[in-house]
């Protein structure tokens, strides 16, 4: 079974298989139209460039409302096996309060009562169970505020309802209110300060195929590793990760580092030369001579 290799060395098309562009999200088309865009626009370019590979698939981190906008990153190939990572980052936004009446003034001291667990049900429109349940406000900011408009900044956890907390701020506030604009400024490990437009993508595609020059491509594609970050690491040696690749668990004579994380934590399994090579939960003590020390959970080779 052949691995991958270090993730700096990859060609293009390794990339392309098993990458994750950081999109800048535009109003109008729904989060799984554009995803759809990517894919067929990668799947076209590997096909033209006789690459000896292609990809049928690409995924969206965290839908966004046709409307919404910003950090939206999308999984390329076999990177779609790693979606599941991103629910455990923290995501933040930047949103438009739109109160019914003038701010009153002390909206800042109101608003601040929201940051921690709040309960939340799901929207009627929502694809989830309307079940409610908690979410926590990891920081909530006050930007500028001016007649019935008030500037947030929100970091909270995945799956945190943005209209549904407007609306439960603007109850408080004793105005009513609803969501304006919303823009996504971050999904973990993702940020604003990296994002890239579909029309850029598709000139670094044009630009490798076209030019020879893939100099373009390797700035705006990271990775699948990339998607990794936030997690803690586990590295197992290159025979352990040939068994991962057979559907076998991580065994302890095969781990080389563990990290300092809890039993039942999430967490990923790499080779040395920092290659992904499944994520999986912590079960066991690598410090033992024998047991499973990482049960699979999604398998990346």
């Amino acid at each position: 079974m052949a691995l991958r290799g270090p993730p700096d060395d990859r060609s293009p098309a390794e990339l392309l298989s098993f990458g994750v562009v950081n999109l800048d999200k535009p109003p109008g088309p729904s989060s799984h139209q554009v995803s759809g865009w990517i894919r067929d626009a990668v799947a076209d370019s590997l096909e033209r460039a006789n690459a000896g590979t292609t990809i049928d698939r690409a995924a969206h981190a965290g839908t966004l409302d046709p409307k919404v906008t910003g950090c939206l990153p999308v999984m390329l190939g076999d990177a779609t096996r790693l979606a599941q990572a991103f629910l455990e980052g923290q995501k933040e936004y930047v949103t438009v309060l739109e109160t019914h009446a003038p701010v009153p003034s002390d909206a800042e001291s109101v608003i601040e009562e929201f940051e921690g667990p709040i309960y939340q049900k799901p929207p009627r429109k929502s694809a989830v169970s309307r079940r409610l349940r908690v979410r926590e406000l990891y920081d909530l900011e006050v930007l500028e505020a001016a007649d019935r408009q008030v500037l947030l900044r929100i970091r909270c956890e995945s799956g945190t309802y943005v209209r549904k907390l407007c609306h439960d701020i603007g109850l408080a506030l004793g105005t009513g209110g609803h969501m304006g604009h919303l823009r996504r400024t971050a999904t973990e490990p993702f940020d604003d300060g990296t994002l890239c437009t579909a029309e850029e993508f598709v000139d670094a595609l044009a630009f490798w195929l076209e030019d020879d020059e893939p100099e373009p491509l390797f700035e705006l594609v990271s990775p699948g590793e990339r998607i990794l970050e936030h997690i803690p690491a586990v590295v197992i040696a290159d025979s352990a990760a040939r068994e991962v690749a057979e559907g076998a668990p991580v065994y302890a004579p095969g781990v080389l580092e563990v990290p300092d994380a809890d039993r039942g934590s999430l967490v990923t399994c790499y080779t040395p030369n920092g290659s992904a090579v499944c994520l999986g939960t912590l079960v066991g003590d690598a410090s033992s001579e024998t047991g499973t020390v990482v049960e699979l959970e999604r398998v990346l080779v």
